[in-house]
Order: C-alpha cells, then structure tokens, then sequence
C-alpha cells in the first residue's frame, strides 16, 4: 500500500503537473466545479485521460504562483536556474490563463477537439433542486396539466400568478409559465412551489464558463454553434452587407454581381422596347417564342365559353276572358 501524500509532496507535485500541462498544452477550458461531487470529477478525469486531455485543480493561490514562476525569466541568481535556462521561452497566454484563475474554477488542458471534451461534461451532470438565493442558470418553465395537490395550496399559485383550476379535487396549471427567468435570483415561493411539484430544474455539472484556443480567449457559447449556424451567420451578415453596398450605392464586391444583373435586365428591356437586336438577348427571345402564345390562350379560352341561347318565343295562349267574356253576342 503507497505512502500517503503529505501536504507538501501533494503541492509540488500539483505545482508541476500545471506547469507541465502548461507548456504540452495549447488549448485550456475553464470550468466551474460549484456543487459537482468527487465522483463527477473522478469519472470525468478519467473519462478524458484516453483523449489526450489533463484536468488540473487546487487552490488559486498556489496555481497562480506556478504560473508567475514559468513565465519569469530564469535568473543566474535562482536555484533552479540549471534546470529552466535551456527550456524557458516566454508564454504570453499564461497571463490570460492566471487571470482566469478566480472562485471555483478548473481548467482541462488539451490538444484534440473541444467540443468532445464538452459532451463528456455534458453526459456528467445530475439534477438539481432551485435553491433560495440561487441565480437561475436558465429559463425555468412549470408545464401545464396536474399537480397532484390539493385545493387548499391555491396559495403558492396565486403569490406567483399562476392560473390553475380544479379538477376532480386536485389542482391542474392551465397553461405553461415561466417562473423563473435565467439569471434572476430564486425566492422562497419559487423554490417552495418547484419542490412542491417535484420539479429539479437545473443540473449539477462542469459548466463551461470560457476557453483559451492558441493564445487566444473565447466565451463558452462558441462552442455550441454548428458549422450550419456559422453558414446561416455568415450568410445573414452578407446579405446586410450587400443590402447596405446598393442602398448606398457604394460598390463592393458582393454587391457587384446584383448591379450587373439589374443593369443587364435595363438593357435587356430598352432593347426589347425598340427591337434592336443583341446576341446576349437571344436565348431568352427564343425562350420567349418557344413558350405559348397569349392570343392561343384567348382564342381557347373564347372557344370554350357556352353559346348564348337564343330566347324562346313565347307561345300565344288563350286565357280566355277575364270577365267570362268568352261567349259571342
């Protein structure tokens, strides 16, 4: 059985850990660990070991020290300066990972995918209960239909303007509402009422807040965007951009093909109005020629209306006398 880690061994052998992923690693995402169990930790780390990837934690104070000393230029003056002199170069994104390094926060160094990384963060979660005081993480909406509850805890209900009914002695929501909005801070009736309903809203996980990408720091929702949402952006953006060249009449080269067609169709119709022949407007006189004639369609069009009928002639009849004048005197 191996000797326990005394709390020094345990400091510099973290002290170096981070100071080696620092230098393997280009890539870090930093996480917020608040309310995640050992056991969630435990199975991530050793879920991302195989990819390539290093989960490094502990106290901010002692990481942020092993980051200032391997981005100081060693002096002849140091103990260690045999040892660093041949392999210290300067690091600027170990500033930006230091700043980084406030509340509970870890970091998961990598060189491979990102976003494989995050669905292994994303699998490790666990429900959790609305507490009192909490900023709500996201949107939290209580579904319609029954509640299980009995007609005297209307209470809870109407604090929060929830629209309920009774049905067959127990409460029913009529209609979905959102309690809770993302980043509002949760009170008593909202926590009470959730836990009423048995409704754990958020989840216990590694949540990711930013990351750094070659020197670079991005914000986490990046990762969440699809090559179909960039594509959607980017074309969005670019219809703005052409949108703005012709309302401006300043030329661009997205809006360049627009201006050459809108002055092809001017062309195209001039020459049309005083029959002057162009080559380029060939195939579509052709076009036109080929298609059906407007006077065929009248033609069948008349052709098929009903002949009007001609009146009938009203036959003579004998009403005879209006008086009973009928006979001859």
């Amino acid at each position: 059985m191996p000797a326990k880690e005394s709390k020094r061994e345990k400091k510099e052998r973290r002290w170096a850990a981070l100071q080696e992923a620092c230098c393997k690693y280009n890539k870090v995402i930093f996480v917020d660990v608040n309310n995640v169990t050992s056991k969630q930790i435990s199975v991530i780390r050793k879920t991302i070991r195989p990819m390539d990837a290093a989960m490094i934690m502990g106290k901010n104070t002692l990481m942020r020290k092993a980051i200032t000393h391997l981005a100081t230029e060693p002096d002849e003056k140091d103990d260690d300066y045999a040892e660093r002199k041949d392999d210290w170069k300067a690091r600027p994104q170990l500033s930006i990972i230091k700043d980084q390094l406030n509340l509970n926060i870890g970091m998961i160094f990598t060189n491979g995918d990102l976003n494989e990384i995050k669905d292994v963060l994303d699998i490790n979660s666990r429900e959790a209960p609305a507490k009192i005081g909490q900023l709500a993480p996201a949107n939290v909406t209580v579904p319609p239909g029954p509640t299980g509850l009995d007609p005297k805890q209307t209470g809870f209900f109407q604090a929060l303007n929830v629209a309920t009914k009774i049905v067959k002695g127990n409460i029913e929501i009529v209609n979905p509402v959102v309690l809770i909005e993302e980043g509002q801070k949760i009170n008593g009736s909202q926590a009470a009422l959730l836990d009423k309903l048995k409704i754990r809203p958020f989840e216990y996980k590694m949540h990711i807040q930013k990351f750094l990408d070659n020197g670079k720091l991005f914000d986490a929702k990046v990762l969440s965007m699809t090559p179909d949402t960039v594509r959607a952006k980017f074309a969005a953006k670019a219809q703005m951009a052409v949108a703005l060249s012709l309302g401006s009449g300043y030329v661009t080269a997205l809006a360049a093909p627009h201006l050459i067609a809108n002055a092809f169709k001017n062309l195209a119709s001039v020459s049309l109005a005083v029959d002057y022949d162009l080559p380029q407007l060939a195939a579509m006189k052709a076009a036109a020629a080929a298609g059906p004639a407007k006077g065929a369609a009248a033609a069948g069009g008349a052709a098929a209306e009903v002949k009007e009928e001609e009146p009938e002639k009203e036959e003579e009849m004998d009403m005879g006398g209006m008086f009973g004048d009928d006979d001859d005197y």
